[in-house]
């Protein structure tokens, strides 16, 4: 069994809802973790970063050696115009390799969607977040897939991953894509231009996202600021940059890894049986998940030699938050990872205060929308195997009884066939909308016009749909909605559900109305002629390739406030 150690170190984290992406985790890392960053600028029309980051991952041996050629990752659309480098290492630049012109850029999109990797003004990096991304078997199987590299291979303890933050930003008007150290070199040639117009991004959030805690690769470990800027020496030196290893370790160090779970839920936990032979029906494999107290074997698992296929169990989270550790039996097959640790947890827990007719909040401006990972569509397959007969004769030769001059051929029929695999894919899709309009019972309002104070209610619809028999999915049961006065963190309501393939998603009774409406109260202070915009993220959508989600958002329009609404009548 091996561990993926983690060397990566994002920056400044953000207090904010972790939810799970579903993806399998092929070990934990050992805690050598660092970080750091400030606050951003709002930039100008021809110089400004518009929260596009991504990472450059390189795989290379233990001793330093490049083994594959760099690819970048991004959530992002980046147009193939952008102004690049090629895809270059920092181990490359270091070796004397020169900035140069890298025509038209390419990048790939992941299925399962990067964490934020720098932090900005409104997005913060969750250490949580990349931890789990790259430590996870996913990831390893991905890199292995990028960089032509057998899965088993990669993580036999020869090589690393070079990890690198990538900024995506607008310098002089013309759009450009620079890892920490090409931002530093590029800095150097333009003498200085560059950290004169984006000093935050440049010198301080993109170097200081990724960084190593202790020496690995003839780079050092970071004990600089965290939260200040940053020279190009220093960037060029030992910012930028976070390595994974791969390495034997004691199967009891396994279970420092963990799921994130939400109570009262039907979830799926899968893993990814791997063999280098064939896996047939005569020797099939099988695989038994231990979750709190329960078992689900799953049997009959066959594949192709050197296939994989993935394999999971559906079951239902306890109904109080807890800690449970899931282990997973595996017979004729192998797999990164058998045992890890589930964190159930709930999300009642952040309630919106009393909202107050006394509240005031002068310095309040519009917060900008999150965007919380998503993803939409999710597809896996499963192998299955048939007999293809080959009948073939088998002479035996002449028998003691044969006579001289025999003409007979003597012999039987055996037959020497072979098993043909197929693959059934199977696919989930979710989307959603939503919309929210004043309560049925606000005196004064006009269609989605109304004036602050007042409640109102919300209809989420998340609209879920598979081509696979239920046990491979469980349709969207968690939307949680955020509000602008928060700045869409710190307070949240967790919205009923309806459930099913189109659940509808609702807010609770509220405790604070007197009426005990399903509402949510805006603030009486909300300024005049301003869109008061409720966003939800819709999630628990489960699949044998993890979860769903999706963002939605809707608004209705504030004038006034309920004072207006109040009059005195004097004789």
């Amino acid at each position: 069994m091996k561990q993926l150690q983690k060397t990566i170190f994002p920056l400044i984290l953000a207090l904010i809802l972790v939810l799970s992406t579903g993806m399998t985790v092929l070990a934990a890392g050992e805690g050598n973790i660092d970080g750091g960053g400030g606050g951003m600028g709002s930039g100008t029309r021809t110089d400004v970063w518009h929260s596009q980051d991504g990472v450059r991952v390189t795989v290379v041996t233990t001793s330093g050696g490049v083994a594959s050629t760099p690819f970048d990752l991004t959530n992002s659309s980046i147009p193939n115009a952008t102004i690049n480098f090629g895809h270059v290492c920092k181990l490359q630049y270091t070796s004397g390799a020169s900035l140069s012109p890298g025509g038209s850029y390419t990048c790939s999109r992941p299925a399962t969607p990067l964490p934020r990797i720098i932090s900005g003004t409104s997005s913060k990096a969750s250490i949580e977040a990349i931890r789990r991304y790259f430590c996870s078997e996913y990831t390893a199987q991905l890199v292995a897939s990028k960089a032509g590299i057998a899965f088993e291979e990669l993580v036999s303890g020869s090589y690393k991953l070079v990890i690198e933050p990538i900024a995506y930003f607008t310098h002089g008007g013309r759009n450009y894509a620079m890892t920490a150290t090409e931002a530093a070199l590029y800095n150097q040639m333009s003498g200085g231009a560059l950290r004169s117009k984006l000093p935050s991004l440049t010198h301080q959030n993109l170097p200081l996202s990724i960084f190593l805690e202790t020496p690995d690769l003839g780079y050092p470990a970071w004990g600089g600021t965290t939260s200040g800027r940053v020279s190009d020496a220093e960037i060029l030196s030992a910012l930028g940059i976070g390595i994974v290893t791969y390495k034997e370790v004691p199967a009891a160090e396994l279970e420092a890894t963990d799921y994130t779970y939400r109570v009262d839920t039907d979830v799926i936990t899968s893993i990814t049986l791997t063999s280098s032979r064939e896996v047939n029906p005569d020797n099939p494999a099988s695989v038994t998940f231990h979750i709190n107290g329960r078992s689900y074997t799953v049997n009959n698992i066959v594949m192709p030699a050197g296939g994989s296929q993935v394999v999971w169990a559906k079951w239902h989270t306890p109904m109080e938050p807890t800690v449970l550790t899931i282990q997973a039996s595996v017979s004729g097959a192998s797999t990164a990872k058998t045992s890890f640790t589930a964190r159930i947890v709930s999300l009642e827990e952040n309630l919106p205060p009393d909202p107050m007719a006394t509240d005031v909040n002068p310095h309040f401006s519009l917060p900008s929308l999150p965007s919380n990972p998503q993803k939409t569509s999710a597809s896996w397959s499963v192998w299955s195997a048939r007999w293809k007969p080959v009948w073939v004769w088998v002479s035996t030769g002449h028998k003691s009884s044969c006579s001289a001059g025999c003409g007979k051929n003597h012999g039987h029929y055996e037959d020497h066939g072979y098993y043909v695999f197929t693959s059934t894919g199977y696919s989930a899709s979710l989307s959603g909308s939503m919309e929210i309009h004043p309560d049925d019972i606000v005196p004064t309002a006009q269609g989605d016009n109304m004036k602050s104070g007042y409640g109102i209610k919300e209809a989420a619809t998340a609209r879920f749909s598979a081509n696979a028999p239920l046990s491979h999915y469980a349709p969207a049961q968690t939307g949680v909605s955020y509000f602008p006065e928060f700045s869409y963190k710190d307070y949240w309501r967790l919205l009923s559900c309806s459930g099913g393939m189109n659940a509808v998603f609702a807010f609770k009774a509220n405790e604070f109305s007197t009426y005990n409406r399903n509402v949510h109260f805006t603030p009486v202070w909300f300024p005049d002629g301003t869109s008061y915009t409720v966003y939800t993220y819709i999630i628990d959508a489960w699949t044998p390739s993890g979860m769903l989600s999706v963002n939605v958002n809707d608004s209705v329009q504030i004038q006034g406030s309920l004072f207006d609404d109040w009059y005195s009548k004097r004789e």
